[in-house]
């Protein structure tokens, strides 16, 4: 008995690009999982996918003409319609040639021209052979791309075209499908709730030009202030020094010290009703840190003299009310039996604790793996997955707290 289609993709219109793997073969049944789910399909080719499967194939099945020429297009205008009128732009398969296409906003053909004129959620399932996905250039377009919103649905490990067993093989239609569902139906299970972020290092001022510092990209934190925004939360985000964009609805407030970023999170603590402190905030400070550059010195260093800076974490639960606290523990040795004695000695609701010497993970790394601990002794470990990911889970793990905390009275 066939299914009734989804809510989620009756009637929406997706665009669907294919470009030149072998794996082309694949987004013909992708095209008629979308099909039967009630969508309404576009499909647009790049010409090494044309040498792969023939557009007949996709224009018979999506009733529709098949979009593969850039000039030709133009006569329509349909490098801009195209992308205007989609609610999802789903690119499976997608090369190696085409994420580098993506990143570095190059058009010069259909596809890359229509992936720069859409303003609707990117997704993408790459596919590729012979280790090219572990490439260090594959690896930064994708760390770019999903820097900037971009949904990547990485490959999956298996025979190759080569014969090789490896990560490579474009992930299955269910996936793909999962992840079109939840760009146009995101949870809205935060709305109205009031979420407070911190994310990023510190940097404590020894002198003008050189500070105390540590080696957090703020990717955590804004991982999470994202997730939170898209599902209906007001998000005030407060980051130390990155490089990082502002997620889009999000609120923040930079500043660069502990002394300032303490500040900003008890001003705004009353405000929020979860706070999630993802910050590494700097443990030291320069004691006297001096107006003028220190030059060196011949023959040895002055000592520099260092305070502890304030302990935020333990500041916010002395304050808070019926605020929901969730902390962070980055750990090089006896992960969970440091995070247990954090959670308790600081009386948070949840901690997420993370081995930052393990491979793949730690600071800079766009994955991490985690162990989530609660107040009630319940303790999940979350295997290496992109941050954008861990944080829903991190979410997710909120909502047995976040109704406790409705019935529990204000301390």
């Amino acid at each position: 008995m066939e299914q009734a289609p989804s809510r989620a993709l009756v009637g929406k219109r997706i665009l669907m690009g294919v470009s030149g793997s072998i794996a082309a073969y694949k987004a013909v049944e992708l095209l008629r999982a979308l099909m039967r789910e009630g969508a309404d399909v576009s499909v647009v080719m790049t010409d090494a996918a044309t040498k792969f499967i023939a557009p007949l194939t996709f224009a018979v099945l999506s009733r529709k003409p098949v979009a593969t020429d850039l000039f030709a297009a133009h006569q329509e205008m349909l490098h801009l319609t195209l992308p205007e009128e989609a609610d999802v732009f789903v690119i499976a398969p997608a090369t190696a040639n085409t994420l580098a296409k993506l990143a570095l906003g190059l058009g010069d053909d259909l596809l890359s021209t229509m992936a720069l004129t859409a303003s609707c959620p990117l997704i993408v399932a790459p596919a590729m052979d012979g280790g090219m996905w572990d490439h260090p250039t594959v690896r930064e377009h994708v760390g770019l791309l999903r820097s900037r919103g971009v949904t990547i649905l990485e490959p999956v490990e298996g025979p190759l075209a080569s014969g090789r067993i490896g990560k490579g093989r474009l992930t299955d239609e269910q996936t793909i499908l999962h992840a079109v569902e939840a760009c146009l139906l995101p949870k809205r299970d935060l709305a109205g709730q009031r979420v407070l972020v911190s994310a990023g290092p510190t940097q404590e001022p020894i002198d003008p030009v050189r500070f105390i510092s540590n080696r957090s990209s703020g990717k955590m934190g804004y991982a999470i202030a994202l997730a939170a925004r898209e599902r209906g939360a007001e998000v005030l985000l407060v980051s130390g020094p990155t490089a990082l964009p502002v997620p889009p609805g999000v609120q923040c407030l930079r500043v660069d010290t502990a002394e300032e970023m303490a500040k900003a999170l008890t001003t705004n603590l009353r405000w929020s009703t979860i706070v999630v402190m993802a910050a590494a905030v700097a443990d030291f400070r320069a004691d006297a840190p001096s107006d003028r550059k220190i030059k060196k010195q011949t023959g040895a260093w002055k000592i520099l003299t260092l305070a502890p800076t304030e302990d935020i974490l333990q500041t916010l639960s002395r304050q808070r009310t019926r605020q929901l606290l969730v902390g962070f523990a980055a750990e090089t040795d006896a992960v969970l039996s440091h995070a247990r004695k954090k959670l308790a000695g600081k009386n948070l609701d949840m901690i997420v604790a993370n081995d930052v010497t393990a491979d793949g993970t730690g600071f800079g790394s766009d994955r991490n793996s985690a162990t989530l601990l609660t107040r009630d002794g319940a303790e999940t470990a979350l295997p290496l997955m992109p941050k954008r990911e861990l944080a829903d889970r991190i979410l997710d793990a909120l909502h047995p707290l976040i109704a406790r905390s409705v019935r529990r009275p204000a301390r």
